[in-house]
């Protein structure tokens, strides 16, 4: 018999699968409610990363999820883009309107989790987690301000950076534990002042009930795949941290080669560059992004999978990727291209990893795979789903959490 508590996760950035992508926390509120628990997922009902933003016409609107929970949405402005300063203004706005949550949730938590980015949603959790005396977990999926930081090129010595990480740090102290996908964050967090022993690491995982009920590809779809080649695909977005340049570069390096193509699925900033880059390369196609549903279907059509990563000192905590452990559910064999610490791949034995950024690599693993016996690529599939199975499904993330809380 479970022993039923409250949870509240505040997550400003959460989504469901019909407004966003119904990522980590809506997956995580879903087995958590199935296991007995009395779960609501708190977001803001305008951000950038929201397909379909719901129409609300109150200021706190609470959804009965089909899956079990509800879902509460805080009416927010709207702003342009990731870079409008108007999403800035957000962050704060946010924070204070959690404050309110009191009199719109029914029941009081027995545990508050609060997600980063951005870091300022912390303050008004803690004011509820000390108003209810709940437990209070912070949670880090990016590393802020440092990332802004490091990859932002934004001085240590900004006043906003320095608001950014009087925050963090106070995260760090106050909290009662310390949630990351990242699992060497810990060290970060220990520089920072934060006791070892506070620090839990839960990775991103998979719905395995989703991955089970694929959609199949559309004809047209099917139609557009090259037919009797070793296919070596992507799926997902194409920005400038997903390292696609290396890959087609690895193209570039097997254009002569006619029993291998490139397949890349998705959309994102860095499309049209790419697209022009392999205009002259018959060995790689594009695909126009597919419903969540249809990419296990996807899957199943490659060879072996692509993920890659810049090789950028951020990655020295890790990395939190949604694709791998789909990858790894679709039992082929993956290349990874990556340098930082913590390497799942490596770790599952699920494919050939190499350093980041470098085309000769990915060619070389290409054809490393492309003469494997299909006992040998069956062991590397199986290899990654067993992992995955057992590290990576939503159902036994949502029980250590549980636990955690």
């Amino acid at each position: 018999m479970v022993d039923s508590k409250t949870f509240w996760l505040i997550n400003q950035y959460a989504s469901t699968p019909e407004t966003g992508m119904g990522g980590r926390h809506y997956y995580l509120a879903k087995e958590l409610a199935k296991q007995g628990h009395k779960v609501y997922l708190i977001a803001a009902g305008y951000t950038h990363l929201l397909r379909e933003p719901p129409a609300l016409d109150k200021n706190y609107v609470i959804q009965k999820v089909s899956e079990g929970f509800d879902f509460v949405w805080i009416k927010m402005p709207h702003y342009s883009d990731a870079h409008d300063k108007k999403r800035v203004l957000n962050w704060f706005t946010f924070a204070w309107k959690l404050l309110k949550l009191p009199k719109v949730i029914p029941e009081k938590p027995d545990a508050i989790l609060v997600s980063s980015p951005s870091l300022f949603s912390f303050l008004g959790a803690q004011r509820l987690a000390k108003k209810f005396k709940a437990k209070l977990a912070f949670e880090v999926r990016d590393i802020w301000p440092l990332t802004l930081v490091e990859l932002g090129g934004y001085s240590p010595k900004h006043p906003f950076i320095r608001l950014m990480q009087w925050v963090e740090d106070k995260a760090y102290r106050d909290s009662d534990v310390i949630l990351s996908n990242l699992p060497n964050a810990v060290d970060h967090m220990v520089c920072r002042g934060m006791t070892r022993d506070k620090f839990i690491w839960i990775p991103n995982g998979f719905d395995l009930t989703e991955l089970q009920n694929a959609e199949p590809l559309p004809d047209k779809v099917l139609a557009s795949l090259p037919k009797d080649k070793f296919i070596v695909g992507y799926t997902g977005t194409m920005g400038v941290a997903n390292a696609l340049h290396s890959f087609v570069a690895a193209a570039d390096l097997l254009k002569y080669d006619h029993e291998i193509a490139f397949v890349i699925v998705g959309g994102g900033k860095e499309k049209l560059r790419l697209v022009e880059e392999t205009k002259a390369l018959k060995n790689v196609h594009f695909l126009e992004s597919i419903p969540k549903q249809q990419v296990q279907s996807m899957l199943f059509v490659f060879d072996a999978c692509y993920i890659g990563w810049k090789d950028e000192s951020i990655y020295r905590f890790g990395i939190a990727p949604n694709k791998l452990p789909e990858y790894m559910m679709s039992s082929k064999p993956i290349i990874h291209s990556y340098s930082g610490r913590y390497d799942y791949v490596d770790k599952a034995n699920a494919g050939i990893s190499i350093p980041a950024e470098n085309p000769g690599k990915i060619k070389d693993a290409i054809l490393k795979i492309k003469a494997m016996t299909p006992a040998q690529i069956k062991k590397i599939g199986d290899n990654g789903r067993e992992y995955a199975l057992k590290n990576h499904d939503y159902s036994v993330l949502a029980s250590k959490l549980a636990e955690v809380l």
